[in-house]
């Protein structure tokens, strides 16, 4: 059988979401990533232990965004189609950093592993830690919460720095009780949380179908229901009323939502954005003050900022 053919976009932090987009778009079967901010966190063993980052060898700066392509692709045409795009991305305000593109073969016997060494337990929170699918890792610690994640796809494992950011806002805002859209929903982590965190219902959308496939399918790993997922362009036709509203998006995409947020957000409610990188935080801001929501909270990691916003009564 032939090998599959491994691109590698070398890129900044910032871009990843970006450029794993890309590659999924170009037909990837699946996305690896390998970003130096992932190792500002600490990491759990199966055994539960901790590893200090700066003891595992990781790159030092910027981030790997690799796609697996079958055999058949014609390959000089995805790195022209690729090429272009990411020379696009600094007019979107994103650094592409080096922006090199590489090849690789890899063994078909192989392909299906090669990523989930780089995947292991992540404590997110005091209470949540995201564990990949294989792993027969058990709580450490009475309370502890496991979300069960596959992240074939990529959709979202949990490991980038603007993830726990979110999840610290939802222990911070769900009491219990509560209504919630979460906008992008990719891998579902973030829907899954809610709903372990207490949140009585949550709508999870995604504008990509493929997503909501993944999405459904990390469900089934969870104990958890009432979470629905659908198929959705932001918030476009939905009326549903919501206590909170999140999103963990890039910017360029939080900016058109924004203005949809105050006609689903009850009275009283949140609306949570992580996905902001420090230098799109302003306008990020601005965006929502021009809505009449107010910052009540922000949150930094690293470069990445996270936001909570109310309708603050004069």
């Amino acid at each position: 059988m032939d090998d599959w053919i491994a691109l590698t976009i070398d890129t900044s932090t910032e871009a990843v979401e970006a450029v794993a987009n890309f590659l999924l778009e170009a037909g990837a079967e699946g996305v690896q990533i390998d970003d130096s901010a992932d190792y500002a966190h600490e990491v759990i063993t199966a055994t539960g232990e901790w590893l200090d980052p700066n003891t595992i060898p990781h790159r030092q700066a910027g981030a790997a965004v690799s796609g697996y392509f079958a055999p058949q692709t014609h390959l000089e045409e995805l790195r022209q189609n690729l090429a272009a795009k990411v020379a696009q991305l600094a007019s979107f305000g994103l650094d592409p950093g080096a922006g090199t593109i590489t090849v690789a073969d890899i063994a078909t016997k192989n392909w299906a592993n090669e990523w989930k060494k780089y995947y292991h337990p992540l404590r997110l929170t005091r209470f949540l830690t995201v564990v990949p699918d294989w792993s027969d890792y058990q709580p450490a610690q009475s309370g502890e919460l496991i979300i069960r994640l596959d992240p074939e796809m990529a959709f979202g494992t949990g490991s980038h720095p603007t993830t726990a950011l979110m999840v610290q806002l939802l222990e911070t805002y769900i009491r219990g009780g509560e209504q919630m859209i979460d906008v992008g929903t990719g891998s579902g982590i973030l829907a899954i949380a809610a709903r372990m965190l207490g949140a009585a219902q949550v709508l999870a959308t995604d504008v990509d179908d493929i997503a909501v496939a993944n999405a459904e399918a990390n469900l089934a790993l969870n104990p958890v229901d009432h979470i629905t997922v659908v198929a959705n362009d932001l918030l476009n036709g939905i009326d549903t009323q919501a206590d909170i509203v999140c999103a963990n998006i890039l910017a360029e995409v939080l900016l058109p939502l924004i203005p949809q947020v105050p006609s689903v957000l009850a009275p009283g409610g949140v609306c949570l954005l992580a996905g902001i990188y420090e230098d799109k935080a302003d306008a990020i801001k601005a965006a929502l003050a021009a809505v009449n929501l107010t910052v009540v909270e922000e949150r930094r990691s690293g470069d990445w900022v996270a936001l909570a916003a109310k309708v603050v009564a004069p």
